[in-house]
């Protein structure tokens, strides 16, 4: 019984594990000059979200070329401005969102003669994710396993919020459904009152037509 409960422990703390990352976007991409790269992601209000990036040296032990400079700019889906960044090779954003919705990271090369391609490293976290547990270990004083349990807390907090935010997004969506659903009924209704109209006056057409030829 106690391994059975060990094991099932196990496997909740791995599918918790698994929640926790689950809003990390790490990556890297080319970006060549006179162009623009956005990055998405969906945050729901109140959530944390730091990032970070900047332009990978293309010549190692070497000074970073001048041209590898980007513009940088973070906005809400409302087009609310979070973070800017003119003509820089790195650099780092944190913020609590006051909207729901995807937030857009983008990245703008200024033109150059001769064009060259920049490799930008940029590393994206929000919710529980964004924390930084080891600073909070580090000013607190924490025991490891208080650490655990603050952070196994703060993910099944951040699940139920998350949730929530996903009923909402469901009950918005059949609304919608419902209002769409309602438009193509009366939609279908005037179309078919409008082709008996048309096939009405069809055949009274035909009806005079045929009188006056006196063929009926």
């Amino acid at each position: 019984m106690d391994c059975r409960r060990r094991n099932s422990f196990s496997i909740l703390l791995m599918i918790l594990g698994f929640l926790s990352v689950y809003r990390v976007h790490s990556l890297r991409f080319d970006l060549e000059s006179g162009h623009t790269k956005c990055i998405a992601e969906d945050i729901k209000t109140n959530s944390m979200t730091v990032g970070k990036y900047h332009i990978v040296n293309p010549s190692e032990g070497h000074p970073l070329p001048d041209s590898h400079k980007v513009t940088v700019r973070v906005t809400s889906s409302y087009g609310n401005s979070y973070h800017y960044a003119d003509h820089v090779n790195s650099g780092q954003f944190a913020f609590q969102a006051s909207e729901s919705g995807d937030y857009m990271a983008c990245f703008f090369a200024a033109d150059n003669k001769p064009a060259v391609t920049m490799t930008i490293d940029f590393d994206w976290k929000s919710g529980v994710a964004a924390k930084e547990w080891s600073n909070v270990a580090k000013k607190g004083s924490v025991e490891m396993m208080e650490l655990e349990l603050k952070k196994m807390y703060e993910t099944v907090q951040s699940i139920h919020d998350e949730m929530f935010y996903l009923r909402e997004r469901e009950e918005e969506m059949q609304e919608l459904n419902r209002s769409t659903n309602s438009k193509m009924a009366w939609l279908s209704f005037l179309s078919l009152l409008f082709c008996s109209m048309v096939a009405g006056l069809q055949l009274m057409h035909l009806k005079t037509f045929f009188e006056k030829k006196k063929l009926i």
